[in-house]
């Protein structure tokens, strides 16, 4: 019997987008002590049994879903846009998991107009999800194969439609999809064609076409309801014998011995998007141990970790870290090590802080010394090159990520986000230019990343954008929601002498002298300072012009109120004299409540100037001749008190001389 070789494709299994969606999944089950999907998270029964015991529940019902039992996850395929906003409109907490190369693609079928042309299966929870998120006006047609869309265009020439867009579905079949794409630019030149097929779906299908030519029988793992594994299936077919199986319990022995003879060969495998990683392990073990069963398979595979070199991607098990490296274990007879530069791109990481002990990581091959059995090698590497993919699909999909400035170069900072080094230049850090790049470093940051270059690995971000973004939505909230009298806590951004500007969360609303005390105050400063804390409210906005009127006064600090409470026309008060003008003399009664003492009040005796008896600062009594409570104003009369003295001193002193003349009488009696 010939010599069976088993070769594992390197692109199968899960895709970046089902790994997110995974994730996402688990950590929010972990946190929550469980958690629901809107229908199976992916296409493979196995993983949805893994996930069941992790607590991810699967629910097909979401109008009648209750957001009391937990948070819904949307899977990697998309929804429907009538979906969320149901959700979204009755306040059921969820978590978008759609891979962001299918949100790419509601995007672009969002703002098209006129016909849409999907090329996928139109069963399939991902075009249904497309379909939801094409225009209410836009005629939606969903395509097969390159027969129905030769059918459709005909149809539409027919009918003089010129307005068309086509996309595929991210699974699609590329062979089909460039034959598409041929036959589209035949009927319509000006047609627009986005190629929407995941670029990770593009490298699997081509590497499974590669390894099924030369290939005695492929082994296709995934689930029999997953589109792109059926796909990997149909490419195969075309250059040998395929075998799809779900797991490794699925291979019947006699039935490999049958398909692929005894003069030996390659064995292919490749897996859907959708494949979970120990499964597609546990089948290359079990083909391995099936078709060589007259060989050592441990021994063999022993041999083929002995083959390690340079450039060697490779899994290891973190057994020991340290200050200065991490210790790994290789499953070969060398000793693994990671320095502490080799383990992250942030120099300012601890080894500890980036793997602990019992960490399964991948790490590329930097030296070999088989004379002392050590490997070194390198963490970050591997992280970089993963890393710039999901900073990639971050950019289609314009999520804002985080990551933490590490350090200040010329010309900006460099954020380290996904293992990989991010520059945002000074310009998109949101420091002005007189600010210090230095108060960013080694603080957590959200940005965008607006550009890749992934055959340099150069990624390029903005905080700047990632605020803007924050702060446009903070105002779409505030105009949708404010109304007169809403309260506010803010922050004073600026002082002017006609006001001060208070940040209410995104907008800024102006607080006006008059409006900030009760007290006479001649310039804000007085009161507050930039950066102050203030209790304000709505007094009026206008919303075209982005204009917002506060409010800072309490009416039960109205010194007016505590005044008509205390005093009363006729009464006499203690008085402190604040201004001399050419008419009178203003005097506090008590703080925030002036009276005039006009300069007719102010003496029994005819005066030029008021300022030849009062001085600012003077405390006199004065008589309360007049209260204008509609205008708030008090009239004083110090004059009225002088006048009121030589009466009462004559009054006195004829009451003295009748009790003088009633004792004499009594006397002479």
């Amino acid at each position: 019997m010939g010599r069976f070789t088993v070769k594992l494709a390197k692109s199968a299994g899960f895709c970046f987008g089902v790994t997110r969606a995974v994730d996402t999944a688990v950590k929010t089950a972990a946190e929550q002590g469980g958690c629901y999907t809107y229908g199976p998270l992916i296409h493979n029964n196995s993983e949805i049994e893994r996930l069941g015991a992790l607590g991810v529940k699967v629910t097909e019902d979401y109008e009648n879903f209750d957001s009391s039992a937990g948070t819904l996850i949307i899977r990697s395929h998309g929804v429907k846009k009538s979906v969320t906003d149901y959700l979204t409109e009755k306040n059921v907490t969820y978590i978008d998991a759609t891979c962001p190369f299918v949100a790419k693609i509601h995007g672009i079928v969002a703002k098209a107009e006129g016909t849409v042309i999907i090329a996928g299966d139109k069963s399939h929870p991902e075009v249904i999800g497309i379909v939801g998120h094409c225009n209410e006006d836009s005629k939606v047609i969903v395509i097969a194969d390159e027969q129905e869309l030769q059918k459709e265009l005909e149809n539409l020439k027919k009918s003089c439609e010129n307005a068309l867009i086509m996309v595929a579905q991210t699974t699609y079949n590329s062979s089909k999809w460039q034959s598409c794409k041929k036959i589209a630019k035949k009927y319509y030149t000006n047609i627009e064609i986005f190629d929407t097929i995941c670029s990770a779906t593009s490298e699997r299908q081509r590497e499974a076409e590669s390894l099924a030519s030369e290939a005695v029988l492929m082994v296709v793992v995934g689930g029999k309801n997953s589109s792109n594994t059926t796909k990997l299936a149909q490419i195969c077919q075309q250059h040998c014998p395929v075998l799809f199986i779900e797991r490794g319990s699925d291979i019947d022995k006699a039935a490999i011995k049958k398909l692929v003879g005894d003069d030996g060969g390659i064995v292919g495998i490749t897996a859907g998007a959708s494949t979970p990683a120990y499964i597609i392990k546990e089948v290359h073990k079990i083909m391995s141990e099936i078709l060589n069963e007259d060989f050592d398979f441990m021994a063999e595979v022993d041999k083929t970790f002995k083959k390690v070199y340079i450039g060697n991607r490779v899994k290891a098990v973190v057994v020991a870290v340290n200050n200065n490296e991490a210790v790994v274990d290789l499953g070969t007879k060398h000793s693994g090590y990671i320095s502490a530069e080799e383990l992250s791109q942030n120099p300012n990481a601890a080894p500890a802080d980036v793997v602990s002990v019992g960490d399964e990581i991948e790490a590329i091959v930097t030296s070999i010394n088989d004379a002392e059995g050590v490997v070194h090698l390198s963490k970050k590497k591997v992280d970089s090159v993963l890393g710039v993919e999901k900073l990639s699909a971050a950019m289609e999909a314009n999520e804002t990520l985080e990551g933490e400035v590490a350090a200040v170069v010329k010309g900006g900072v460099i954020v380290i986000a996904n293992g990989v080094r991010v520059f945002i230049p000074a310009s998109q850090t949101g420091v002005p230019r007189d600010g210090k790049l230095e108060e960013l470093l080694k603080t957590t940051v959200s940005f965008k990343v607006i550009e890749v270059t992934e055959a340099r690995g150069r990624v390029v971000g903005s905080i700047r954008m990632a605020k803007k973004e924050i702060n446009d939505a903070a105002k779409a909230k505030f105009w949708e929601t404010i109304e007169e009298g809403q309260k506010f806590t803010g922050e004073v951004k600026s002082i002017e002498s006609y006001g001060v500007f208070v940040d209410l969360g995104g907008v800024d609303g102006m607080v006006h002298t008059s409006e900030l005390t009760w007290n006479r105050i001649r310039h804000p400063k007085e009161v507050v300072s930039v950066g102050d804390k203030l209790e304000v409210y709505v007094k009026s906005f206008d919303p075209e012009k982005k204009r917002v009127s506060l409010g800072c006064k309490k009416e039960e600090d109205n010194p007016w109120t505590k005044f008509t409470a205390q005093y009363a026309v006729d009464d006499v008060a203690d008085v402190k004299v604040v201004s001399i003008t050419p008419f009178g003399a203003f005097a506090q009664i008590v703080p925030g409540v002036d009276g005039l003492i006009h300069i007719s009040q102010v003496s029994t005796e005819r005066i030029n100037n008021v300022a030849q008896v009062l001085s600012v600062g003077d405390e006199v009594q004065a008589k309360i001749i007049e209260i204008n409570e509609e205008a708030n104003r008090v009239s004083l009369s110090i004059r009225a008190l002088k006048e009121e003295a030589p009466a009462e001193a004559e009054e006195a002193t004829e009451e003295a001389a009748e009790e003088a003349t009633e004792e004499v009488a009594e006397d002479a009696e």
